[in-house]
């Protein structure tokens, strides 16, 4: 294809089809002409798309509407370079995608393109699971949750896969005692991790091996109670993970996104603590001089001035 051929139309598209053949051929022209366009591959992109996609996912949070339509932008041009590079590699095209896609959808929605008849959201998702299992390479139920996805996003996704099967609890008063049973249970084994600290009198990890000596070559006690400590510690991560993981299946029977939840508390932090800092900045008090005692009333400030937001 000439050079002139990938010029692209210099005006804005009148539909969704011009716009995606104008993406297209701009793209061929960076990747011909442009040094850094020129350089990239699938590895080199991959770490941006992630970046890019937190991005829209921090949009969407703050319902930036013109954000969020620059960020789909963004997201949009990584699809289009991966087809991009895979045409170039003759493994597929932006055309392949597109189809894979339909098919899948298609065949992922018999309910509206077949016989199968789900009349409700529930019905509709344990087909596409059911269906998903028959079809590829992953024949497992959990195989489909991505490896590297976020703990707290991953491990919603691992129950609501187990929800399809029927593998889930009746009622939401039976998680709630769930979970008391696994803060029960952490709150346990963090005992035992006090009692082993008290014997060094102190917080935190005993200390480190040969502190104390040898007495006669009897074994060294302050090692013994390092390997006792840390075997401990681990027990305590343990229990803290199913805390975690029974408050995560909680906040699906209220039907909530704990991802969502978690990030309304993070945004409530900044804001507050930001308020707090300006505020002390104008009075001249620095916060790193200030008691425990003053921040909090500038803290209780905050939330009377910024509310739940």
């Amino acid at each position: 294809m000439s050079l002139e051929n990938l010029l692209p139309n210099q005006e804005a598209a009148r539909n969704p089809e011009e716009g995606i053949a104008r993406l297209l051929r701009i793209l061929k022209l960076l990747r011909k002409q442009c040094p850094w366009d020129k350089k990239q591959t699938f590895d080199t992109l991959r770490t941006l798309t992630v970046e890019e996609t937190f991005e829209l996912s921090d949009a969407i949070v703050s319902k930036e509407y013109e954000e969020i339509k620059k960020e789909l932008g963004d997201v949009l041009l990584h699809i289009a370079f991966y087809a991009e590079l895979g045409e170039e590699e003759g493994k597929f095209d932006f055309k392949d995608v597109c189809n894979s896609l339909c098919d899948k959808l298609i065949r992922r929605h018999p309910h509206i393109f077949g016989e199968v008849e789900a009349r409700t959201d529930e019905e509709v998702k344990k087909n596409w699971e059911e269906i998903k299992l028959k079809e590829g390479k992953k024949h497992t139920v959990l195989s489909g949750v991505p490896s590297s996805l976020p703990a707290m996003i991953k491990a919603y996704r691992i129950q609501d896969k187990a929800r399809g099967v029927g593998f889930d609890w009746d009622n939401r008063a039976q998680v709630w005692d769930k979970v008391q049973e696994e803060m029960g249970e952490l709150q346990a084994e963090v005992a035992v991790m006090e009692s082993l600290e008290a014997v060094t009198g102190r917080h935190g990890s005993p200390e480190a091996p040969g502190a104390e000596g040898t007495v006669q070559g009897m074994p060294d006690e302050s090692a013994a109670r390092k390997e006792a400590w840390e075997r401990q510690q681990e027990k305590v991560l343990s229990e803290l993970g199913d805390v975690f993981f029974a408050l995560i299946n909680y906040a699906r029977f209220l039907k909530l996104n704990p991802e969502d939840a978690l990030e309304h508390t993070n945004r409530k932090f900044v804001k507050r603590f930001t308020y707090m800092e300006e505020q002390t900045i104008q009075k001249g008090k620095p916060l790193r001089g200030m008691s425990l005692e003053e921040m909090e009333t500038y803290w209780q400030e905050a939330k009377k001035v910024l509310g739940d937001a």
